[in-house]
Formats: structure tokens, sequence, C-alpha cells
């Protein structure tokens, strides 16, 4: 489980096909102390909970299938792109964002950057099928940072990222057209699978 703080970030050294058709993730991070990770924990990378399989004084390797790669925008990603890094939570750290499982829903597109203020407003949007997902003041974690919904027309939606934020994620990067991962509340998952039922 993760709450959406990121806390650093990593640059991707290398993503190659293996024979078990599952991809290696290598991400540099100097900053996280990589050779303090445990083999097996649970990271996210973009808001996607991957698993550390071999580590180094500045990086960390992991699996991603194929599926990961279909539905994320790691697909997207190259050699020395940028990604958001959060380890898993401790039980006896504070819950700073929201909820965050690390499975991705789906992702969206930029439609529409602005200043407002210190802050930057970005406009996202998403596959209709997902629009009950979204109300205003609530909770979604992009590229697995914790934000929170300002305003939704139809099947798009807009945060506002303070200069913190822009400072330490890759959000400074998003622009018009950048595609971006999306996992919606699970909270409202769950209550609707129960009304279903």
């Amino acid at each position: 489980m993760f709450t959406g703080i990121i806390e650093k970030v990593g640059k991707i050294k290398k993503i190659s096909l293996l024979n078990s058709g599952e991809y290696l993730v290598r991400i540099e991070c100097k900053s996280l102390r990589p050779d303090n990770f445990s083999i097996g924990e649970s990271i996210a990378v973009n808001g996607i909970c991957l698993t550390v399989t071999q580590k180094g004084k500045t990086y960390f390797d992991t699996l991603a299938s194929r599926e990961t790669l279909s539905k994320t925008n790691l697909s997207k990603n190259n050699k020395d792109s940028i990604v958001n890094l959060e380890r898993a939570m401790k039980a006896n750290s504070r819950f700073g964002g929201h909820i965050v499982s690390g499975h991705i829903d789906k992702t969206g597109v930029v439609t529409k950057v602005k200043k407002s203020g210190k802050s930057i407003e970005y406009w996202f949007k998403i596959d209709k099928s997902f629009n009950k997902y979204i109300i205003e003041k609530g909770s979604i974690a992009i590229d697995g940072i914790s934000l929170t919904i300002n305003k939704v027309i139809k099947n798009e939606f807009t945060v506002n990222i303070i200069p913190h934020t822009s400072e330490n994620t890759i959000s400074d990067l998003w622009k018009k057209g950048s595609i971006v991962n999306l996992e919606f509340d699970m909270i409202a998952k769950y209550v609707e699978k129960m009304v279903e039922r």
C-alpha cells in the first residue's frame, strides 16, 4: 500500500525484454539508497506497484509484465526518462495522502496546462467509462501523486500542482498531450461493488 506522497524521482536506465516475456526495468536513484532495499519489497514507479528483484548502491531492478506495459505509461518511457518513486508505507508512519494500491486503472491525457497564481493547473481527459470515479474534491493518484480533483466537466477534470509538488515530482514534465497513469479512489470502487451486489 502507498499514500501518493512521492519520496524521490529516479531515472530509467534500461528497459529490456527477457526470454520469459517480461521486461527488466532498471532504475537509478542515488538519493533513496537502493542498496538498503529488501529484495521482494514493493515500490511504486509512476504509481505502478513493482517488486524489487535486484539492487545496487545506486539502482534497483524490477520486472514488468506485458500487461503492465500495455495499461500504463511505462511503455512510453525509455532510457533516461524520469519517474516518481514511493516505497510502500510503514505501519507507523503518517498517512499524508490517500489509499493508493499501485494498480493503475487507466491512462489519461493532459489537455491543458496553465498558471494559476503560484500553482499550475492541469486538465486531464479520461475514458468516459471512468467518469463515475471522479468527483470534485475527491482523491486521485496521477503518476503516483496523491492529488485533489478541483473541477469535473464531463470526462475531463483538473488538479492544481503547488510549487513543492512541482519541484519534487515529475509533474513539471507534463505538457499538453502527455500520457499519465491514473488510479481512481479505491473506496469509490468498493462502494460501487457493494451497491451492485
